[in-house]
């Protein structure tokens, strides 16, 4: 019988009782210390992620086989977001069950960012596409077992009343991380050799500051549920029958990330065949950099105020709308004018969407025991997108109608996001 099975105990009995400080419902304020590591952490994960995604896989397919780039580009980045759906939900899980006198997340945010170095290091050497996929498929790994490790350190360390900032300055991280990306893009010129070794860097030197102010609690040995696979396995599985608002917020967030990606995914492609961009790298930079400064202005303002108004559910909703309008902004406007308002737009909205949502998200986390898990079946919601949006992206540009259908396609399915979080209902 596990912890959240014991007869006459909750989650937050648990945490006050048997298994102290990891488990306990947080109520005192973070430091600044610790914010700072975390949204370093953040910022070296998304340049991970997007530097290559948005510019140096793309390059890279281009240097492979000019004629088949889309394909290349869909088929890495869709196995890397393949991989990433079972890491995250794996390591959230695993960081739940480790007891280390360095806490439950720090070890796994120290390995996986290692595994996802390496992997980046090697994947600069990659001359074929089989290993290129290989290779992504590890920084993937890696990457999404530090990720899950700190994105359950939110609900682990910071009160409900101080989330929407703390969102807010997380998803400024997230969006310097992609910032830093495009500008590794154009600062190498081509050269993504040299753009995967600084994501690689950037990735390993951003865990340090967080690692030194980790406010890590141990998790007792006592306390750990004891294990069986059936019980491991099963525990994935969150009922939408008994637990409606976690299921409600996961579809949200799943599709307001499939409209974004659907967006962003082949943008250096639009700006060199359909633009005719004379620089598509510096473009891609350009519209990165808009959108990242309406993001990390629009989060760290949306945070706090739904901490002081005590909402979530309209700032969402006004966000995802927004989202949709860049979309159509995009679809019907397909020149640089077009592209630079898009871009502002959808930062716009996904800044607020962003803090906001995953403020919500903490709120209707099933159990105090299984944050990191339940985390990273929400953070599924993140990466499946990854493999939807390039099959959508694909089968838009190849059979119905090019960019025009795609981004229009992504606005329809992102304003979705907006009608279902009205369904949530324990969460204002």
């Amino acid at each position: 019988m596990s912890l959240s099975e014991t007869p006459g105990m909750t989650p937050e009995t648990e945490g006050t009782t048997t298994a102290g400080a990891a488990l306990a419902e947080p109520t005192r304020k973070v430091t600044p210390g610790w914010v700072t590591g975390l949204v370093l952490v953040n910022v070296g994960i998304n340049a991970a992620f997007f530097g290559p995604i948005n510019v140096f896989i793309g390059q890279h397919a281009i240097g492979i086989d000019p004629a088949n780039k889309e394909a290349i580009l869909s088929l890495v980045t869709g196995c890397g977001a393949a991989v990433s759906l079972v890491a995250n939900p794996l390591f959230g899980a695993l960081s739940d069950r480790t007891v280390s006198r360095f806490g439950r997340r720090s070890p796994w945010v120290l390995a996986g960012a290692i595994l996802a170095t390496a992997a980046l290091l090697a994947m600069s050497g990659a001359t074929a596409v089989a290993l290129l996929v290989l290779c992504w498929c590890l920084v993937q790994l890696g990457a999404n077992a530090a990720y899950a490790a700190i994105t359950a350190a939110v609900p682990d360390r910071v009160p409900v009343f101080q989330r929407g900032g703390v969102g807010g300055l997380a998803a400024m991280g997230q969006t310097a991380g992609i910032l830093l990306g495009a500008v590794f893009g154009a600062v190498v010129s081509g050269n993504y050799m040299v753009g995967y070794w600084l994501c690689a860097a950037a990735l390993i030197l951003s865990i340090i500051p967080y690692l030194f102010n980790r406010n890590d609690p141990a998790l007792p040995l006592n306390a750990r549920p004891v294990f069986t696979w059936l019980g491991f396995l099963r525990g994935f599985w969150i009922s939408p029958v008994r637990h409606p608002d976690f299921a409600w917020a996961w579809l949200t967030r799943f599709l307001v990330n499939v409209g974004n990606q659907s967006t962003i995914i082949y943008l250096l492609f639009f700006l060199r065949d359909v633009i005719k961009h004379e620089d598509p790298a510096l473009g891609v930079l350009i519209l990165t950099g808009i959108y990242a400064m309406m993001v990390m202005i629009t989060a760290v303002l949306a945070g706090p105020w739904s901490d002081r108004v005590g909402k979530r559910k309209p700032f969402v909703i006004g966000s995802s709308a927004t989202i949709a309008t860049a979309g159509l902004i995009m679809a019907f406007f397909p020149v640089w004018t077009g592209a630079l308002v898009g871009a502002g737009v959808l930062g716009i909205g996904f800044g607020a969407y962003l803090a906001v949502d995953f403020a919500l998200l903490t709120q209707v986390l099933p159990t105090a025991v299984d944050r990191g898990k339940d985390m990273g079946v929400i953070n599924v919601a993140n990466s499946l997108p990854q493999v939807v949006a390039p099959v959508i992206a694909f089968v838009s540009l190849q059979y119905l109608g090019g960019y025009v259908t795609l981004f229009s396609t992504a606005a329809a399915i992102g304003l979705l996001g907006a009608v279902f979080v009205v369904k949530i209902k324990g969460v204002q």
